[in-house]
């Protein structure tokens, strides 16, 4: 399952197919990116699904990608509580209880990540936070993006620099959410979240 192709995206993907048939093959298209996070959000589904688990996304440089991955994959109602994207300084301040000040920080998205747990009852939480770009935002360069996850057991926040225009930050920032989210919720994997932050 993949989250909003449009037709255009339908006709680049038809196009593709043309082009592989005739021996053609560019380098890595949007779609096969979107299946490399689908195949992450359905490893999150099988751990979860596993260990009668449940999860929840805060989500603001991402702007709800990752719910929406999460969202696709098998039987995501039984152990998807749901997300909130919380894009402005007000939605973290005043729904995910982030201390006011920057937003752009490691303490934000260990806030973001433990507030919507809390706010939602999920065993594990995935946030995302950052400057997407085209330019620097609170000081911090586009591409900075802080992932936290966090479980009954902590809180591990860490920090990428991805680079290209927003929207690959924002599609790269969600893959490795997933990636993160993914690690966390396999077989021991609350021992990345051994160091509380």
């Amino acid at each position: 399952m993949v989250c909003a192709l449009d037709d255009c995206e339908v006709w680049s993907v038809n196009l593709l197919v043309q082009w592989r048939r005739l021996g053609q093959y560019p380098l890595v298209t949007r779609r096969e990116e979107t299946l490399e996070a689908a195949g992450l959000a359905e490893r999150v589904a099988d751990a979860l699904r596993r260990t009668n688990s449940t999860v929840a996304v805060a989500e603001s440089v991402t702007g709800g990608q990752v719910a929406c991955q999460l969202s696709a994959a098998g039987g995501a109602s039984e152990w998807f509580r749901g997300g909130l994207v919380a894009y402005s300084k007000y939605a973290k301040f005043t729904v995910l209880g982030v201390d006011r000040g920057p937003v752009i920080t490691r303490a934000c998205a260990k806030q973001m990540a433990v507030g919507v747990r809390r706010l939602l009852s999920a065993d594990y939480a995935v946030s995302t936070t950052g400057a997407g770009g085209p330019g620097s935002q609170e000081g911090r360069p586009a591409g900075t993006v802080f992932i936290a996850v966090a479980s009954a057991v902590g809180s591990q926040v860490r920090d990428y620099r991805f680079d290209g225009d927003p929207e690959g930050v924002v599609r790269d920032a969600a893959e490795q959410a997933l990636r993160d989210l993914a690690l966390v919720t396999s077989e021991g994997g609350d021992n990345y979240l051994g160091t509380r932050t």
